[in-house]
């Protein structure tokens, strides 16, 4: 199907971002290097539907989305509210989904997202707002989903539908099945959707399953559709619905169909699309170092055979005949991407004292080097780099490690309670009690309190205080930040604020580190690692100037759920099977993690067992590429500031 591009909204979207349509792509899409830019550019062309349908005398029709997608499009529309006069008195709003049963006033239905983050900050008429109920009585449902079909057929249809889409390829709630004419219904959840919700209802088990839903049908009705997607665990779902033929199994991928419909990428979501993932598949090249290495290692994966082996041969058939010409043979660079690959294996993250660091990922001086590891959560540092954290006090380095949250969501009230009570049996207090007393009878809509929150903080720097001291560090290199934005008691956070990188930077000033070790995940753009990263980046742009920043390098570490691609990797830190058995000690006295862990995701394995799983194949790929054996592999790539 042509991709219809002559809107003038998507012409707009188009010279913003990075737009090239291909024979493999079914939907325009433009990708974007951050969430927080498209979401201005989407935000930017609600705002001038709605001036358009005011300066015509016309109601403007929305169909709005929740989750965390869109937050930073209802920030700029509430912004633009306030500082530039948009006013939202002609627009009618039509919520997707929600949540069966649930009520309006829990905090986890999509009707108190909707007036936390837009409704209760703009000028919309409360009558103008529509969102399905989610209490509506059982025998009432069907006639309820009648009536929110017929509403909006009453306006003449949504001029602008907003969407986020599932790891299943779900828009709104239609999971994997829905037919292509369905309305408005209730329907069963799938178990992926479910999952992925988990995090905000402290637990799959709270988790609803089922939910109210507009149709496939309602939203393809719509005369304009924008869907946005952020991070690299929306890749794989994202080159489906963009790329694959369509099925009632990826519902997104019926969009293919709609003449209107713009998909709105950061750089992250994006990475499986052709034109991204092997670009020499679609168009000439300009071959860049980073390109030669991605191209040579797919191929290397993509045929299973060593860098060393490949031939001209696999390289002209499979598309890469171009960057022979600017090569030579395959032979010659064969050998350089080989060698490339080889310089960023090292046992010294340090960098190894006395020795030639030509080829080497660190400098051999200064030989002893202050080193800051930044945690997101109190157990981070040990999943994430515990092998490399543990080389570098081994090595003799200077080694501090600063844990940016408390973590204390994360605690559960189980295990407080089991802490309470031990600490009761010590000596008795009335706050103890209080503590006991509440967890006892919490009800599961309730905000911890303050008494508890404070518990919960202290259990994770107990288990953090056991893992450093395992490793060899001193408590007074430990440091817990607590940065401000976390401790709200609920799942949803506040923003960063001057006071979270005034905190970052007076370590960073303190200390001068030569080397900063951060979570460099990237997948959700209002998630904890993403929100502690960003902090970290504010505070380095607001030190960058000072002299000793000249010497500071900073390494990313990938966190329990992905790992750096191959030829994004620029040191990898071998570990013996004793490092790996040290490291998974570590992560050992993180014991409230452990066992029944509240954030586990899809994946059912513990933290340590994936961290090593993930550890092995990366030492793997390695091995495959012809590289050295090793029983598993840390892996950074550095950041340049």
């Amino acid at each position: 199907m042509k991709v219809d591009i002559t809107d003038y909204k998507s012409i707009a979207y188009r010279e913003a971002g990075k737009f090239e349509e291909t024979r493999f792509e079914k939907i325009h899409n433009v990708i974007f290097e951050s969430s927080l830019e498209a979401s201005t550019i989407v935000a930017q062309e609600i705002a001038s539907l709605i001036r358009d349908k005011q300066s015509q005398g016309l109601p403007c029709i929305l169909g709005l989305a929740t989750g965390s997608s869109p937050i930073k499009v209802y920030e700029e529309l509430v912004r633009m509210h306030k500082e530039e006069g948009l006013s939202f008195s002609n627009v009618v709003t039509f919520n997707l989904d929600e949540y069966f049963p649930m009520d309006k006033h829990n905090i986890q239905s999509y009707h108190y997202f909707m007036h936390e983050h837009l409704f209760n900050h703009i000028d919309i008429l409360s009558e103008n707002i529509n969102i399905p109920d989610g209490k509506v009585p059982t025998d009432e449902l069907y006639q309820f989903c009648i009536d929110y079909e017929m509403k909006i057929k009453s306006y003449g249809g949504l001029d602008f539908q907003l969407l986020g889409i599932g790891r299943t390829g779900h828009i709104g709630f239609n999971e994997p099945g829905s037919h292509l004419n369905s309305g408005t219904r209730s329907i069963t959840l799938d178990h992926i959707t479910r999952v992925d919700a988990a995090s905000s209802f402290l637990g799959i088990d709270n988790v609803p399953r089922k939910a109210i839903t507009m149709g496939i049908g309602t939203i393809k009705s719509a005369k304009r559709i924008v869907l946005l997607a952020w991070g690299n665990n929306k890749a794989q779902i994202i080159q489906q619905a963009i790329e694959g033929e369509i099925t009632a199994n990826i519902p997104a991928t019926y969009l293919q169909e709609h003449h209107n419909t713009t998909f709105v990428l950061d750089h992250e979501a994006a990475l499986e699309l052709t034109r991204v993932k092997t670009p020499w598949l679609v168009t000439s090249c300009l071959w860049t170092n980073i390109l030669k290495l991605k191209a040579v290692v797919w191929l290397s994966e993509l045929l299973n055979k060593p860098i060393l082996k490949l031939t001209d041969k696999d390289y002209n058939d499979n598309g890469m005949s171009g960057l022979l010409t600017e090569e030579g043979t395959a032979y010659d660079l064969n050998i350089k991407m080989f060698n490339q690959l080889q310089h960023t294996i090292t046992g010294w993250p340090g960098g190894k004292p006395n020795a030639d660091d030509t080829y080497r990922p660190e400098r051999a001086t200064p030989e002893k080097k202050r080193i800051i590891i930044f945690s997101p959560h109190p157990d981070d540092d040990v999943i994430s780099m515990g092998g490399t954290f543990d080389r570098l006090v081994e090595q003799g380095h200077d080694v501090h490690v600063a844990y940016q949250t408390s973590g204390n969501i994360a605690v559960s009230d189980e295990e407080s309670l089991k802490f309470a009570e031990i600490a009761n049996l010590f000596e008795p207090n009335a706050e103890i009690d209080k503590i006991i007393s509440y967890l006892k009878t919490k009800r599961e809509s309730d905000i911890d309190c303050l008494e508890v929150r404070n518990l919960k903080g202290k259990i994770r720097r107990g288990e953090s205080l056991g893992a450093t001291r395992y490793l060899g560090l001193k408590d007074e290199n430990v440091h817990f930040l607590d940065l401000p934005f976390y401790e709200t008691g609920t799942i949803k956070k506040g923003h960063l604020t001057s006071a979270d990188i005034n905190i970052i930077c007076d370590l960073i000033e303190r200390i001068k580190p030569h080397q900063i070790y951060a979570a460099g995940d990237l997948a959700d753009p209002h998630g904890t690692h993403r929100v502690c990263l960003n902090a970290l980046f504010m505070a380095l742009d607001e030190l960058k100037l000072k002299p000793y920043m000249n010497d500071c390098w900073v390494w990313l570490y990938r966190g329990a759920w992905h790992e750096w691609e191959s030829y994004e990797i620029d040191m990898a830190i071998p570990m013996s099977p004793d490092q790996v058995l040290k490291k998974r000690h570590a992560i050992f006295y993180h014991q409230s993690q452990k066992d029944g862990v509240m954030f586990q995701g899809d994946d059912s394995r513990e933290f340590w067992v994936r961290a090593e799983d993930r550890n092995r194949l990366t030492a793997k790929k390695y091995n495959d590429l012809g590289l050295a054996e090793y029983a598993a592999i840390e892996a950074f790539k550095r950041y340049h500031f």
